[in-house]
């Protein structure tokens, strides 16, 4: 009869950050190990609070299934000597299978001669092997660092003090981190803080909760959300909803519970996001706004227990009035200054130790903007504001509120420079050339801040590439993969025609002075390679695979324009992009043989011209014209459709001429129509591999 399997590990608190990755790792944890062990089982559930990690696996089988394979090893002639004596190879084979060595047979396979020999094992009870299972679940928990305590040579996230273990009602007996195995839990430490038996996996989240712990990390997030939204609602306002601190105060406790706090009036003459971001950073608060949009002298807390909140709200009190005094103080200094008067400093804030400080970075950024607005052809007042913008951009690096909250750079920037009536369009420079930070953030709206986004980005991967800086499967230490997503995303979201490699060449150039390991025309071929893979990934992320790799195929420089192709390509019908792809790719196939020359009407070198092949001319001609009007993005959809209708035309003369003709003169015109046709089609997508995707 299968029975329930319950791990739970009792530690001293663990970091929300490793609670979070441990109920990430458990599931699969236990699955594999149940696996090797060959023990079928249902659903598997975790579970994580701060004092403890646990997994369930329901319906686990009672015995293992009995072993009768036949397993493979090394090949005959590395098991077997030239005298037909058995090797080490062989001999570890044997006792790894636990068969004598006469007992080998050998098979032979489509690679050649192989031992083989066949594996016998008995199926063990599931409560044989549920200790080591459960201690092999425990020592493959990784945590991104751990600890050792006492005198032990266990290392974890924090010190182990119980172990809860059951398989149905009996204790699975191990021993881990110097603890062993019981049948007793623990509940809130101060709620409910003595040892609780348990009697069965079945009962185990009821128990803890029960015990004021929330086991499931979702149903926990869940109440903690309610309990916020209901705290908010009794102090007059409305939650500021907020996933990050959703995250960090989930794993904070075992069962969440709000205490409402307040902070004086005079403080709201901050910026709001410096209050928002000092009660999020430093304390995980979360904010209140009023019903008309204001934010509220308030602020919620989420903690483990709602026992005299009253002195828990009046130490938060203290501790929330002393971080605003503190952004009070950064604030009214750094206003003192003109934002404009610390460009100077930037010369001394390192960028990358071969390409220069951050002043000499806004120094290029400033040329490249005027360059790149006349690749955009953008009037000649937003290209100024972005000049004006940038010159101005990176400033509040060197003030006192960014050195405290790194996470303002730019918002500071922008706040600032509007208080001392800078143009606000200049202004918002600052935070808008930032965007998108993340993969969820818009660009930046105003075109002058995109502008210099895209300037500012370029200059980063130009430089880094230039000097053998480039992202490796692990590190990406100056992000360049997220400046490049950057640069497509936002000229993209703009419709600017921007060739890549033209655009790096302009930045290459701006590093006078600088010692490089590249030339412009290398270093803008390896951007481009690198923006090609970002690109194909972004536009795969809203289109089929097949269509982004025809038409980024065919050119991916622009990637605006790329786009617009792939996006008129994907709205044709699926099986006339599969019509296509098949046609063209026999088509492309055929033209490989083509002669040089143009091709002739058919007439000129048959006298019975098949109605297909006239009809085929015809259409290709009719093509083209129309092709040579696309010469604009709006021409994609009508330019892709038609040769959606031209596919058919082709498909049919496939099935009625033969090309390879006896006749020369009149196999070669062929098979010159053929790569007009190939070529004429694939200036906007490689068909090619549209049926190749379909292929696989």
């Amino acid at each position: 009869m299968a029975q329930d399997l319950l791990l739970e590990i009792g530690v001293e608190e663990l970091p929300s950050s490793f609670v979070e990755a441990a109920v990430r790792q458990l599931p699969d944890l236990l699955r594999r190990r149940l696996a090797e062990a060959r023990l079928e089982h249902g659903q598997i559930s975790a579970y994580g609070t701060p004092r403890r990690i646990a997994v369930l696996a329901v319906a686990l089988a009672e015995h293992q299934p009995d072993l009768d394979e036949e397993v493979v090893g090394p090949p005959v002639r590395v098991a077997f000597d030239s005298e037909g004596k058995p090797t080490k190879a062989a001999l570890s084979f044997a006792g790894k299978i636990g068969c004598a060595v006469d007992e080998l047979t050998t098979k032979k396979t489509e690679k050649g001669e192989y031992v083989a020999a066949r594996r016998i094992e008995k199926g063990s009870p599931a409560e044989e092997l549920a200790p080591t299972l459960l201690r092999g679940v425990c020592e493959s928990i990784s945590f991104k660092k751990s600890m050792r305590w006492g005198d032990g040579d266990t290392a974890f996230g924090r010190p182990v003090r119980w172990i809860l273990a059951l398989l149905g009602q009996s204790v699975v007996e191990l021993t881990f981190a110097g603890v062993a195995s019981g049948a007793e839990t623990q509940g809130h430490r101060f709620l409910a803080p003595a040892a609780v038996p348990v009697s069965e996996p079945a009962g185990y989240v009821e128990k803890l909760r029960a015990l004021h712990v929330v086991a499931d990390v979702a149903e926990r997030a869940a109440l903690m959300n309610e309990r916020l939204r209901a705290a908010a609602a009794e102090a007059g306002g409305e939650l500021i909803e907020d996933d990050f601190l959703v995250g960090e105060n989930c794993s904070l406790v075992e069962e969440p519970n709000v205490v409402v706090g307040t902070f004086e009036e005079s403080f709201l003459a901050l910026p709001e996001r410096v209050i928002l971001e000092v009660a999020k950073g430093h304390q995980r608060y979360f904010g209140v706004r009023s019903k008309d949009g204001k934010l509220l002298p308030k602020y919620l807390a989420v903690v483990n227990t709602a026992r005299n909140p009253d002195k828990i709200r009046i130490g938060n009190d203290r501790v929330m009035r002393a971080r605003l005094a503190d952004a009070k103080f950064f604030y009214d200094e750094d206003l003192a200054k003109p934002i404009g008067d610390r460009r100077a400093d930037l010369d001394q804030v390192v960028f990358q130790k071969r390409l220069g400080s951050i002043g000499d970075k806004v120094r290029r950024i400033e040329r490249l903007v005027r360059q790149l607005g006349a690749r955009f052809g953008l009037g000649e007042a937003v290209v100024d504001t972005a000049v004006r913008g940038a010159a101005l951009a990176k400033c509040d690096l060197v003030s006192l509120m960014v050195g405290e909250f790194p996470e303002l750079q730019g918002e500071m920037g922008a706040s600032y420079a509007r208080a001392q009536g800078i143009a606000p369009e200049v202004a918002a420079i600052s935070a808008e050339h930032y965007l998108p930070r993340g993969a969820d953030d818009a660009t930046a709206p105003g075109d002058a801040g995109a502008l210099v986004a895209v300037a500012d980005r370029l200059d980063t991967l130009a430089g880094c590439f230039a000097i053998g800086i480039t992202p490796t499967g692990t590190a990406d230490p100056l992000a360049l993969r997220r400046a490049a997503i950057g640069v497509l995303r936002t000229v993209m979201a703009k419709g600017w025609d921007l060739s890549v490699r033209a655009a790096v060449l302009d930045a290459h150039a701006q590093f006078e002075g600088v010692e490089l390991e590249l030339d412009g025309d290398e270093t803008s071929r390896k951007v481009g390679g690198f923006c090609h893979q970002r690109l194909r990934g972004l536009l795969a992320d809203e289109l089929p695979q097949d269509v982004v790799d025809a038409c980024l195929s065919a050119a991916a420089d622009r990637p605006t324009d790329a786009k617009l192709r792939a996006v008129a390509l994907a709205a044709i019908q699926p099986e006339v992009r599969a019509l296509a792809g098949e046609v063209f790719k026999r088509a492309a196939n055929i033209a490989k043989e083509a002669p040089k020359g143009e091709p002739g009407a058919p007439a000129d070198f048959v006298d019975e011209v098949h109605a297909s092949e006239q009809a085929l001319f015809d259409c290709l001609q009719a093509l083209e014209s129309q092709l040579a009007q696309a010469g604009s993005a709006v021409d994609y959809p009508d330019a892709l459709a038609a040769i959606g209708r031209f596919a058919p035309v082709l498909g049919q003369y496939f099935d009625d001429v033969f090309v390879m003709a006896d006749d020369v003169a009149l196999r070669e015109n062929r098979l010159r129509l053929m790569r007009r046709v190939h070529e004429t089609c694939s200036r906007l997508a490689n068909f090619n591999l549209l049926a190749k995707s379909r292929e696989k």
